[in-house]
């Protein structure tokens, strides 16, 4: 067995299909980018939102919500169609469907069209994202591979913080008098550029043995996660009416029956949606537990901020989105410097990264416990800095653990469990800790909801330092 293992992980490292050149992997990365930037785009284009199109509260967390849903919802079916169909075809597939919801996103004339059309969006994301990682998965090997994937992960952190600061960036530019309509209209040149560049730069791949699509495990994830994620995000808003106690209490269930449909096709030698084997890889099973605290407070961090700054502290769409600037950057140097401080430490890295966002939400706290409403943006560059630093070492880390045993033939749906939970973990943060700070702000004042829901965000990191001390020591 000892002598084995060598080579059977080289075969697992060996990519499947034509190499990823440099250009590939900017524009697969550019993939990557663009249903995330939009996950979190609209945070700071709310309110404009609200005036111009009177939506309410209900329907504007359906903006956010019908997008994050059935993003979650499609995406291991993306993965699947992908290894099926060919990965790049779907991208391209993607990309093309991505442009024109977006399109369709900023000339909607009312709040209901725009909440269909963002389901659509949420719909292509789920065709094109899954392709990215899996297509990195098969056209790379060895260092190539680590180092694709550490971009991977800096190119998924900064998207999430780079949405926002140019969601407010876009939004006070007004340009040509569209307000927040720039926030969508911007996607449709950068998905025509990615187009043409994934027509010259990415290669076709997809499984040797393709699996016909699990239409009842299909069925069941979607039901399960609608279940969970449309109570918890429209409750709040809409008062908390019996149907959503209904529906997610039907969740649990529907669950348990997703996992012994996946189990028994596993099983029976069948190829479900998620096989549960699939968690017998150790990378995957340590790591994968961890992504989800993380994104549920990194999600929830970025929704009441985005509120905090704009409503609290009544800071202009420009304003709040320079806030998070110098998290930007943290994380931008700590996502560099990660590859090379795994070689030295291993996966201690992302317990020292747990340690140091631990520091910067502390410092955060403290800083808007002691000054708020009278806050500065020097005020908060500290904690903001350590956070975004902190994040940038654990998340390229964890995306590398997880995937690292995975083999090629299984890289659609690795990449689809992998995306998926990171997703709906980040909407679930908008849900939980954006519905704990909403509910605490008329009783207690934005400034002490603001420090409960940090608090709360503290008790998920703490949560990811103790699972980290799990990981095997060796990244691969």
């Amino acid at each position: 067995m000892t002598s084995t293992t060598p080579t059977t992980r080289a075969t697992r490292a060996r990519p499947t299909g034509p190499a990823l050149s440099p250009l590939g992997l900017f524009t697969v990365l550019l993939g990557a980018a663009l249903p995330l930037i939009d996950f979190f785009i609209v945070n700071v284009a709310l309110p404009t939102m609200d005036r111009d199109l009177h939506a309410g509260p209900a329907v504007l967390e359906l903006v956010v919500a019908g997008y994050g849903v059935a993003y979650a919802v499609l995406l291991v079916l993306g993965g699947r169609l992908g290894d099926t169909f060919g990965r790049r075809r779907l991208f391209l597939a993607g990309m093309a469907a991505f442009g024109v919801t977006s399109l369709a996103c900023g000339l909607a004339p009312d709040a209901w069209s725009l909440v269909g059309a963002r389901v659509a969006q949420g719909a292509a994301a789920a065709l094109m994202l899954p392709q990215v990682l899996a297509t990195i998965h098969a056209s790379t090997s060895g260092s190539r591979r680590a180092r694709a994937l550490s971009l991977y992960g800096a190119t998924a952190g900064l998207s999430m913080v780079a949405g926002q600061i140019l969601g407010g960036v876009l939004v006070a530019a007004d340009i040509a008098g569209t307000g927040w309509r720039a926030v969508f209209l911007v996607n449709v040149p950068v998905a025509l550029i990615g187009l043409v560049l994934a027509v010259r730069t990415v290669p076709e791949t997809r499984s040797e043995r393709p699996a016909p699509v699990d239409v009842p495990g299909t069925v069941l994830l979607a039901l399960s996660l609608i279940t969970l994620m449309v109570p918890l995000t429209e409750g709040r808003a809409a008062g908390w009416p019996l149907w959503t106690w209904l529906v997610l209490g039907a969740f649990p269930f529907v669950a348990a029956a997703f996992y012994v449909v996946e189990r028994r096709a596993d099983r029976a030698g069948l190829v479900p949606l998620l096989p549960p084997s699939l968690f017998a890889e150790r990378g995957l099973r340590r790591g994968l537990p961890i992504v989800v605290p993380f994104s549920i407070g990194f999600g929830g961090f970025m929704f009441v901020i985005a509120v905090a700054l704009q409503q609290g502290l009544r800071y202009g769409p420009v304003e709040a989105g320079l806030a998070l600037v110098p998290m930007a950057t943290a994380f931008f140097v700590a996502s560099l410097l990660g590859p090379r401080l795994v070689g030295r430490y291993g996966s201690r890295v992302v317990t020292a990264g747990g340690l140091i966002q631990a520091v910067g939400i502390g410092t955060l706290m403290l800083a808007v416990w002691r000054d708020w409403p009278d806050l500065s943006l020097a005020g908060l560059l500290p904690g903001v800095a350590l956070a975004g630093f902190g994040q940038g070492l654990q998340l390229p880390v964890l995306i590398r653990i997880v995937l690292a045993d995975v083999p090629s033939e299984r890289a659609g749906v690795g990449s689809g469990v992998m995306v998926t939970t990171q997703q709906s973990a980040l909407a679930l943060g908008v849900a939980t800790l954006g519905t704990l700070f909403l509910a605490l702000e008329p009783s207690a004042g934005m400034g002490d909801a603001l420090v409960s829901t940090l608090a709360a965000q503290l008790g998920a990191i703490v949560v990811t330092l103790l699972l980290s001390l799990r990981l095997p020591r060796a990244v691969s």
